[in-house]
């Protein structure tokens, strides 16, 4: 993952960074170490195809994940959260042979809920907190400070 910086293009300077969470379908219980190694992937491999979306903490909680990024202007956040989730949902599914349980689970070929949370993470905000409730989604006992 990477770190927070200004992002510079030719015409703006930027540091938007977007705290997200999006829940599966139907609320199951559907993200263990297999999906959540499988999301991590495809979302490193989104950084690479969207040069102006970068991930810097991805947290998976059984039934949703939470991911702290960073944009320029070029992507709103519902247009941030559109990309990640269909193609997040298109390469679990392809990826049956790794994921069997998921389609199993959540036939029709939805992986996602509809809805999302967003929150804008600002300078003046504890970003040191942000990040680590993000990273320790799922674990027992993290402490936050």
């Amino acid at each position: 993952m990477n770190d927070c910086q200004y992002l510079y293009l030719s015409y703006n300077v930027s540091n938007l960074v977007y705290h997200i969470v999006c829940s599966a379908k139907y609320c199951l219980v559907v993200f263990d170490k297999i999906i959540d190694d499988k999301i991590r992937q495809i979302w490193l491999d989104i950084e690479k195809r969207y040069e102006y979306i970068k991930f810097f903490e991805i947290g998976t909680n059984g039934d949703h994940v939470h991911f702290w990024r960073q944009s320029t202007l070029n992507y709103c956040p519902i247009q941030i959260v559109k990309i990640i989730k269909s193609i997040t949902a298109r390469q679990i599914f392809l990826s049956n042979v790794k994921c069997p349980q998921v389609k199993k689970q959540l036939w029709g070929r939805h992986f996602w809920n509809d809805g999302y949370f967003v929150l804008i993470v600002g300078k003046n905000q504890n970003e040191t907190v942000i990040k680590a409730y993000v990273r320790n989604q799922g674990k027992q006992d993290a402490d936050y400070t």
